[in-house]
């Protein structure tokens, strides 16, 4: 049984995207995203956060990388720790370098070195416990340099493996409150917690992001929000369509502490 532990994010960075935004790395044969329209989904996304009661910085666009504003892949972030991470994906490398400057600012950092690699949205966090997904982003060396970091600060942490799709966040979730959502094939992480499984054709919904009071959910999957209605949570529903063309979703914006 998860133990609820109630602690609230103040603050959240996240990077606008680049006019190349379309240049990035997608599997989603979705089509070329709209960019005008990323950035009005994006500035949506950055209304909800301060609606959640989160103090932004806001990053410019940085064109050396179309996946930029994915900045949940750089860091691991917490009150007690931030660990910069390596990404796995050689073009996306860098961009960590930005965000470490941001964070120095607020607390004790660390960070994950050759030959590791680890992607944020291969590490999920169930109150103090995180998950840590090995996936073609993040290798074993890196998940095991987080797992002690994290021991260090009074984190316990599991690794499991990715064998399909991109992040381990791309199909689970956790709720707050000892609940998840997830895809069949990671609905064993959770254990015993309550597990909100998901039909086929409403995978993507498994990327939710929970802030304080609120559960950020994509439109547009109505059988998920029905399930996540039930259990009693805060909604706030947000157009990720261009996003999910470049395989991104709502955890992927932003880094909450």
């Amino acid at each position: 049984m998860i133990k609820s532990i109630k602690e609230l994010y103040t603050r959240a960075i996240v990077r606008r995207p680049g006019r190349n935004f379309a240049g990035g790395i997608t599997t989603s044969n979705l089509g070329k995203p709209d960019f005008s329209k990323a950035l009005e989904q994006h500035a949506a996304y950055c209304e909800a956060l301060i609606k959640c009661g989160v103090e932004l910085t806001v990053l410019d666009a940085d064109e050396r990388y179309p996946d930029g504003c994915f900045v949940e892949d750089t860091a691991v972030v917490n009150s007690r720790v931030k660990v910069i991470s390596r990404p796995g994906a050689a073009s996306r490398r860098g961009e960590e370098e930005e965000i470490a400057r941001v964070l120095a600012g607020y607390g004790l950092t660390e960070a994950i070195t050759a030959p590791g690699t680890l992607e944020g949205g291969d590490v999920l966090r169930a109150e103090n416990h995180l998950y840590i997904g090995i996936s073609e982003r993040t290798n074993e060396e890196g998940a095991g340099q987080l797992a002690e970091i994290l021991a260090k600060h009074g984190f316990t942490s599991s690794v499991v493996p990715v064998e399909a799709g991109l992040h381990l966040k791309s199909d689970i979730a956790y709720l707050g409150d000892g609940n998840f959502i997830s895809t069949p094939v990671f609905s064993h992480v959770a254990g015993l917690a309550n597990t909100i499984i998901l039909d086929p054709d409403e995978y993507y919904s498994a990327n939710c992001l929970r802030v304080n009071d609120y559960l950020l959910i994509a439109k547009g999957f109505p059988k998920s929000k029905r399930k996540i209605l039930d259990l009693g949570y805060n909604i706030i529903e947000l157009d990720m369509s261009e996003f999910r063309k470049m395989d991104g979703g709502l955890t992927c914006l932003s880094l909450l502490f």
